[in-house]
């Protein structure tokens, strides 16, 4: 199929960012009704003490309105909702920076740590952006939608492994075979296989690779990542068979030990179409699976 000149993924992205707005609203709501008359106020507030038992309430309230993640699903825990909010507000990382520092706060519960860690977070962050300006809406969408972009490319990836294993099990079952696909990732030494297929004779590695952007220095990042998981995979006795979502992928699976392969040129934006496609290459490969019974 042709290429896909708009850029999906920033249309998406500004559109989880603009429904995330109730949620931030939201806020700002509760701190005016603490005594705060705007965000910016609560953000330079000099007592400790205050600031982070509001916070800890903050964090304790129920509310209606949801926060979406990367790939517009709303978070089921309000409280994991609040804090990945008041983390990104903060232009911080909640799960890769700060979720290691909570052991280290004081408070005998979760909440009363998060509160305390995002206060530390807030008094940090003050001077450095002094300007009200900073803690607008546009200022703050900007923030998001750069947070936004990460989750959504570790949720991408996930989808894609769950779109495989699904339709291998529905194949497999459709023709009777006794193969079993794994449910998690399986590791050898520093690289991760996303599926494996067992069977009483051998077991096949399938490592999910999804590529959006075209050329840069990160392709070839991508490109060796690819060859490297196919190496590792025989260096260890399994056969792999990597599946390559990518619009413009210039890989050469020929010059690599690996004899099958999945390219699916398309833009990982398009799930249907990539799901409908996957399902018709895993069928074609039948032969090779059945070698593992």
């Amino acid at each position: 199929m042709g290429f896909i000149l708009p850029n999906l993924r920033l249309r998406e992205l500004i559109a989880i960012t603009n429904a995330n707005k109730p949620f931030f609203d939201d806020f700002v709501s509760y701190l005016e009704s603490e005594g705060y008359p705007s965000l910016h106020a609560f953000v330079a507030y000099e007592s400790d003490v205050r600031a982070s038992a509001v916070v800890a309430k903050y964090l304790s309230l129920s509310t209606d309105v949801r926060l979406f993640d990367g790939l517009s699903r709303p978070y089921a825990s309000t409280r994991k909702a609040k804090w990945y909010f008041l983390a990104w507000l903060f232009r911080d990382a909640p799960a890769q920076r700060l979720r290691p520092l909570l052991a280290h706060m004081p408070g005998e519960t979760m909440g009363q740590r998060q509160a305390a860690l995002i206060n530390e977070v807030r008094k940090f962050v003050a001077p450095l952006l002094p300007d009200a300006a900073s803690w607008s809406w546009a200022a703050v969408s900007e923030v998001m939608l750069s947070r936004l972009e990460g989750s959504r490319r570790a949720l991408k990836g996930a989808l894609f492994e769950s779109v495989v294993r699904i339709s291998l099990k529905e194949l497999f079952e459709a023709e009777g075979l006794s193969l079993t696909v794994g449910k998690s990732e399986l590791r050898l030494h520093d690289e991760t296989f996303d599926v494996q297929v067992a069977g009483p004779r051998s077991t096949i590695l399938i490592p999910v690779k999804t590529r959006e952007t075209m050329g840069g220095g990160h392709a070839n990042l991508f490109t060796r990542d690819i060859f490297k998981s196919i190496s590792v995979a025989a260096e260890h006795g399994y056969e792999a068979i990597p599946i390559v979502i990518a619009e413009s992928w210039g890989g050469d699976f020929a010059s690599l030990n690996c004899e099958h392969y999945i390219h699916i040129r398309a833009n990982p934006n398009q799930t249907a179409h990539i799901a409908a496609s996957l399902a018709e290459e895993l069928r074609k490969l039948l032969p090779v699976f059945r070698r593992l019974l």
